[in-house]
């Protein structure tokens, strides 16, 4: 499944777009699927907001045989920059790369300074939608985002994943909500829904029939980055 997509996984979204919690959720089952013997890393690029950093799962991941980078230093205190070792899985063929990218615009800039290094035939940017934001709860305000975060990171969005989620409250015809919205989406862009998200232990009513119903790949996921109260 995972292991299909193109060797470099870059993740972005708006911000409450649950980005983020699919990207940990995603570099974990990769790691499951290649096994001890391929080396699989995540950057936290996310620079911009300080909240929900994949960072912070870098002792659980590391357990779990995945490397973790972020910009961070000792580990704690928090740095508006990315450290130099961030680049070397875009150069280093024999690794598998996840890159957690920041909310915006804003936040993709940061891939400037890899530039050079890009090759957009090895890279998917995923681009998650939680259609229950104010930013894309329709097919216009989707595009905009799409485009703004295609700007900040100079390449297209190869996929888009559905995770629309009304967090705890969250029920399968949530999940139909947004299908409807991004399907109309990837009509006007050409640009295919790949995956479409759920946390398994929220959404009780999910059936064989919804899944059907559902475009790209069905993908139940495990809450890591929210605590159990929020």
């Amino acid at each position: 499944m995972f292991k299909d997509d193109k060797r470099v996984r870059m993740f972005c979204g708006h911000y409450g777009s649950g980005k983020t919690e699919f990207a940990v959720n995603y570099v974990t089952k990769l790691k499951e699927e290649v096994g001890p013997d391929r080396k699989v890393v995540i950057s936290d690029m996310d620079i911009v907001n300080p909240y929900f950093r994949s960072r912070e799962k870098k002792e659980e991941l590391e357990e779990k045989g995945i490397v973790v980078y972020g910009s961070s230093y000792n580990n704690d205190a928090d740095i508006p920059a990315v450290p130099a070792e961030m680049m070397g899985p875009f150069v280093n063929k024999n690794c598998e790369y996840i890159v957690d990218l920041g909310g915006n615009d804003v936040g993709t800039i940061v891939l400037g300074r890899y530039k050079e290094h890009l090759d957009p035939e090895e890279i998917d940017i995923f681009m998650v939608i939680n259609t229950y934001r104010p930013d894309t709860y329709d097919p216009d305000l989707c595009i905009e985002q799409m485009r703004e975060l295609e700007a900040g990171i100079g390449l297209k969005i190869t996929g888009f994943v559905n995770n629309t989620n009304l967090v705890r409250e969250t029920k399968a015809e949530d999940l139909l909500r947004g299908e409807e919205i991004i399907s109309e989406v990837s009509r006007r862009t050409g640009v295919p829904i790949r995956y479409t998200a759920y946390v398994e232990e929220v959404v009780k009513d999910m059936t064989p029939e919804i899944k059907a119903k559902l475009s790209g790949t069905v993908v139940p996921l495990t809450y890591y980055m929210r605590a159990s109260w929020m």
